[in-house]
């Protein structure tokens, strides 16, 4: 059964409902909801009925998801444990002392951001929750804690050389190239995606224009000038995902909290994936390049993660911070801390599995599958990567579904491989971060305890300043075949636009200052 148009019609309640009711856990429901019942023939008790047991069930039973889980579980307890440690406390303090404005704490974000780039989930619960003390300090509200964390984390996953995201593009392109029986590397066209990868460029150098600028648009302004006037760095009846367990949780005295508390278990962590890649990857029986293109990344983290708290436990109870029983009741508060983000994860990958029994990506394939100019295909495929991400809340998927038809059209228009793959990435990219039930949105949220729907609305501007100069960076690239005068055009469009934006910002602004006199 085809439903053409009205494929679209789950994830758009979901997000319209998001938005509205600003609870995301509802709004995704009724969307897994709507689809389901739509598949039963329009029988809303079958459709309930198929709700779990065809979408929700399975997808937290998935492979895949049941990792992602349980990795997410481990992180909450890594949280728990460099807090209760002090380890966290005393970078906090660290970082603290060098850092002596707003400007400053936004820069500390960013910088830290931007060095963990070999993982989107740990980056985004990583830099939210480290900087998230500092932040709250120097008045940063939290929705511009979660637009840094959320702007920079997918950006550098897909920017840096070794990421699981690399890993897992690198296998779609891998398989695609065996599927057109063509040759080369997937590794080395990946590399050559990078520069290419225009959205994510433009995002990440938005961010720097705004943190060092300290200039604001959108929803955005209201958050800031409250945090700066009230200290309330949340809105009144903000509700964060991540739960409070770990918020709450019982900090070392000064004189006992040590970095090496929080460094040690980040270097294990950080350390142990590398060979973790190679081992999962079948090194040394295939060669290096083999070997991290068929890593299982998912698993591979979350051994290093369970290693990683293993040590911050130990350590914790021989510096005797607490005994084994207090042990054991970090472990059950930093996994229930992540209770919510399972429920809104479940629920984004459930209207996921609804969305692709539909046909809503197949759909959106077919109408760019007209006749096309080649100097369009660039900037179409972006287009519809990031409208399919924006729908099904999944970058992952998005590349999943869109490598497979870039690829072959790129080399039936001769068009380069690497663009084509870049403009795929970027608008799942763009997507992702403009999408209510993106995963890494969720999980921004969580890292710097933020409303979710807060964030989403103040990201939501950035991320279309970005999108619309990526939109022209593609189209320029694909008309000039040349991708330094694409980026080129892209640059200029985003200063143009921040310029402008700023404009208008300053003349409301003596417009409101007029008014009040």
């Amino acid at each position: 059964m085809t439903f053409g148009l009205f494929s679209l019609l789950p994830p758009v309640l979901a997000i319209v409902l998001a938005l509205v009711t600003r609870n995301v856990i509802p709004a995704l429901f009724c969307g897994v909801w709507l689809g389901a019942t739509m598949l039963a023939g329009g029988n809303p008790a079958a459709g309930l009925y198929d709700s779990f047991g065809d979408f929700i069930i399975p997808s937290v039973g998935d492979e895949w998801s049941v990792t992602v889980l349980i990795y997410c579980g481990l992180f909450g307890v890594l949280i728990g444990v460099l807090q209760r440690t002090g380890g966290a406390q005393a970078i906090a303090r660290a970082i603290s002392a060098r850092v002596a404005s707003r400007r400053g704490a936004q820069g500390a974000t960013l910088g830290l951001g931007v060095l963990i780039f070999f993982e989107d989930y740990f980056n985004a619960l990583t830099v939210g929750s480290v900087m998230r003390p500092i932040t709250d300090r120097m008045g940063v509200s939290r929705e511009k804690l979660a637009y840094i964390v959320d702007s920079t984390s997918a950006p550098m996953c897909l920017l840096g050389p070794v990421s699981t995201w690399v890993v897992f593009v690198m296998g779609l392109i891998g398989t695609q190239l065996a599927a057109m029986d063509a040759s080369g590397s997937e590794y080395l066209i990946y590399l050559a995606s990078i520069p290419l990868n225009f959205y994510a460029w433009l995002a990440l150098g938005l961010i720097v224009y705004i943190v060092v600028t300290q200039w604001d648009f959108g929803p955005m302004v209201r958050a800031e000038e409250r945090a700066r006037s009230t200290g309330a760095v949340m809105a009144e009846g903000a509700t964060p995902p991540s739960g409070h367990e770990v918020e709450e949780m019982a900090t070392v005295p000064e004189h006992q909290a040590r970095k090496r508390n929080m460094l040690v278990p980040i270097a294990v962590l950080v350390g142990m994936i590398p060979p973790l890649f190679l081992w999962t990857g079948g090194f040394p029986e295939n060669d290096l390049v083999t070997a991290v293109g068929e890593a299982d990344g998912g698993q591979s983290i979350l051994i290093a993660t369970f290693v990683a708290v293993a040590v911050g436990l130990a350590m914790g109870m021989a510096q005797r911070l607490f005994d084994f029983r207090e042990a054991m009741d970090i472990v059950v508060d930093g996994i229930k801390s992540m209770t919510l983000v399972y429920i809104i994860l479940t629920l984004a990958w459930s209207i996921g599995s609804v969305t692709a029994e539909l046909g809503t990506a197949d759909y959106l394939v077919t109408l760019a599958e007209a006749s096309i100019a080649p100097s369009l295909v660039p900037v179409l495929l972006f287009l519809i990567g990031a409208l399919v991400a924006f729908t099904t809340g999944t970058s992952y998927g998005t590349f999943a579904i869109m490598i497979p038809i870039a690829m072959p059209v790129a080399m039936a228009m001769e068009l380069s491989l690497s663009l084509a793959i870049a403009a795929v990435l970027s608008g799942g990219i763009f997507g992702d971060h403009c999408s209510p039930i993106s995963d890494t949105t969720i999980l921004s949220s969580a890292g710097a305890s933020c409303d979710h729907i807060d964030h989403v609305r103040t990201q939501l501007p950035y991320a279309i300043t970005a999108g619309v100069a990526g939109i022209l960076a593609f189209f320029v690239a694909g008309l000039s075949g040349s991708a330094l005068v694409g980026g080129g055009a892209g640059v200029i469009a985003l200063v143009a636009a921040a310029l402008a934006l700023r404009l208008l910002g300053n003349a409301a602004s003596r417009r409101r200052e007029a008014l009040a006199d």
